[in-house]
């Protein structure tokens, strides 16, 4: 058993990657609880000896010679102790082992029960520190269900050869976007929490960072920084609005983002369920900046007022209900990408 037992924990490490340290600790542990629990008196002078070299498993329980035993779990006869070692004298240290049968059935399912545990102690470890380095990052998943009473769909997702299972609430859903088993979709990893279940991935696809990453993917030029995402606006399932700047005065960043007829942005919008993306210009002025955030509407003229933190913008008469949009939602939209309150008029009214 002992040989099969060594050779086993290095299929582990092989296979696995787990440090076979790791995993004789939690032998260890598993065995001196076991043996704890089968003996309840006993203090703690127990000790586990795993030899690797001799592929050899011992328990001994340290007990101190004396001339008169009072406590048998810590003291021991002085001729006990010669039967162990034949120089052993009072006040020396002795270590007895356990007895074989007692030991063999200890040792037996304690390191079945140690090796599970470790093994699974040491794989949402290493899940963790996987996923947790994908922290606001894109990972792709597979639909393996959908709860039909709340309509959370849940996904296996991957990262590099590690996978866990990640709810994706409906909240966390795009609007009007219907997921089947087996689906593949991308997802943005909004956080991970280490818990006593396993990692825990809270995923999202109405997250704006997913419009970035998604952008970072499919534009080398974000990805290379040579264009630069300045911020994003998103009410998912309807509409985005991204502003943009290039660092290159030779690189379009509208045109580096649409990429040739359309494909580029197309992509994306496919990935996001047809949501339409508006790809705005980004100025340091802000008076510029709103008037180009408020595409596609036409802007006569924008204003910025003395707090600095509002716009009057003046528009045409015609153009008043696209400036606003369905809902007011173009209007928010352009308020909440510059960071900045919008009083929009139509030009009979602009003075």
């Amino acid at each position: 058993m002992n040989a099969e037992f060594f050779d086993a924990v290095a299929d582990i490490e092989k296979e696995k990657g787990i440090p076979r340290e790791y995993m004789y600790e939690k032998i260890r542990q598993a065995m001196l609880t076991a043996f704890r629990k089968d003996t309840p008196d006993c203090e703690d002078n127990v000790e586990v000896i795993l030899d690797e070299t001799k592929k050899k498993i011992e328990m001994v329980v340290k007990k101190t010679v004396v001339e008169r035993v009072i406590d048998p779990y810590v003291e021991i006869s002085e001729e006990a102790a010669h039967r162990i070692s034949k120089r052993a004298k009072v006040g020396d240290i002795v270590s007895v082992p356990v007895e074989t049968k007692q030991f063999g059935r200890i040792a037996a399912q304690a390191a079945k029960q140690g090796i599970i545990q470790g093994i699974r102690e040491a794989e949402r470890g290493m899940i963790y520190e996987e996923f947790n380095s994908k922290e606001h990052e894109i990972l792709t998943g597979v639909v393996n269900k959908i709860d039909p009473r709340t309509g959370c769909a849940f996904l296996k997702i991957s990262s590099n050869s590690d996978y866990t299972e990640a709810m994706l609430a409906p909240a966390e859903c795009i609007r009007g976007e219907e997921l089947h088993e087996g689906d593949r979709i991308k997802v943005y990893v909004v956080e991970v929490r280490n818990s006593t279940r396993g990692p825990q991935v809270l995923i999202s696809r109405t997250h704006p960072g997913l419009v970035k990453r998604l952008f970072e993917l499919e534009v080398p030029e974000i990805h290379s920084g040579i264009v630069e995402v300045k911020s994003i606006a998103r009410e998912a399932g309807n509409r985005t609005k991204i502003a943009v700047v290039s660092h290159d005065e030779n690189v379009d960043p509208i045109g580096a983002c649409v990429g040739t007829r359309g494909a580029r942005v197309a992509n994306i919008t496919g990935e996001l369920n047809g949501e339409k993306i508006d790809i705005i210009k980004w100025n340091e002025d802000m008076a510029q900046f709103v008037s180009a955030a408020l595409a596609p509407a036409d802007v006569i003229n924008a204003t910025m007022q003395a707090d600095n933190k509002s716009c009057r913008v003046i528009v045409p008469d015609d153009q008043l209900s696209l400036a606003i949009g369905k809902e007011g939602q173009n209007a928010r939209l352009a308020a909440k990408l510059t960071g900045c309150k919008i009083d929009i008029a139509p030009e009979s009214q602009g003075e």
